[in-house]
């Protein structure tokens, strides 16, 4: 299943895409697409009610497309995560994954606007696959145990200020935390569509020209042993994002290639997890 969540921000409806295209709404179901309705059994009740013709179809023409997820409590990222990337930037492939977070606040929608911060020279991108997390994970036993964890995936764009990531810290969480710098979505794709998340495709372009094109079958660490490792050091709940790396053609290892401005826009996919497009702003 693909669930959505349609309107204003703020004023976001849960659907669903099903299967023959139409969008059904989930009001009758939920209030929201949250942690609550991840952990609750959710997913399985829509499902139900989809086999049952019992939701009414919605007709998305015109509205925004918000955040798949609404409210994550905390967004986890593996940095250096794909070794064609950790190359191009000159870093060691790491032996262990490398650990931030981000504002969970950063997270927008797929086609939200995005702020470049004030004082930025070095804003760049990042297309990512996104775990979300459907139930509690703490001290998994194992990588294997990571499969009924999962809610399903999403496409991430992990938008990063270079100056401030890496001038101005130790740590990098001022050039990642910027304000709307997570557009996701533009669906939530259920973990039982995507049989193996080591055999997706992952693209980006900015002003049209192909920047980014990689697979997730290079990954230094793939999903399953990312979330057991997390489990083993924070307690995971239902709506965390898990942001799981980025491969090569990045503007911080691309010679001569310009950051972001204002007026470019990203246009950025995961193959069956779909596609999104930002256009980028002075904040």
């Amino acid at each position: 299943m693909k669930l959505m969540r349609l309107g204003a921000p703020g004023e976001e409806r849960p659907a669903v895409l099903a299967h023959d295209g139409r969008t059904h709404d989930l009001s009758g179901i939920t209030g929201d697409i949250d942690g609550h309705f991840l952990a609750g059994g959710g997913v399985e009740r829509v499902r139900t009610a989809l086999g049952s013709a019992a939701l009414p179809v919605l007709d998305p023409t015109g509205m925004r497309v918000g955040a798949p997820v609404a409210r994550p409590g905390k967004v986890v990222c593996i940095g250096l995560n794909y070794r064609d990337h950790a190359e191009e930037t000159g870093a060691a492939v790491p032996a262990r994954p490398v650990v931030f977070m981000k504002d969970p606040g950063t997270v927008v929608g797929p086609y939200d606007t995005v702020l470049i911060p004030r004082g930025s020279a070095k804003t760049d991108w990042e297309v990512e696959l996104a775990v979300v997390i459907g139930r509690r994970a703490r001290y998994l036993a194992g990588p294997s145990d990571a499969v009924g964890v999962i809610a399903g995936f999403a496409v991430s764009n992990d938008v990063s200020e270079r100056a401030f990531q890496l001038e101005l810290s130790h740590q990098w969480d001022l050039g990642k935390s910027c304000e709307t710098f997570n557009p996701l979505g533009p669906w939530l794709v259920t973990a039982d569509e995507v049989p193996d998340p080591q055999a997706l495709g992952l693209r980006l372009a900015v002003n049209g020209v192909p920047r980014q094109n990689g697979t997730t079958g290079n990954m230094v660490f793939d999903v399953a042993y990312i979330v057991w490792y997390l489990s083993q050091y924070m307690v995971l709940e239902p709506g965390d994002v898990i942001n799981t790396g980025t491969p090569a053609g990045v503007a911080l290892g691309l010679p001569n290639t310009p950051y972001l401005r204002a007026g470019d826009t990203v246009e950025l996919a995961i193959d069956e997890l779909g596609s999104q497009r930002q256009t980028f702003e002075n904040a």
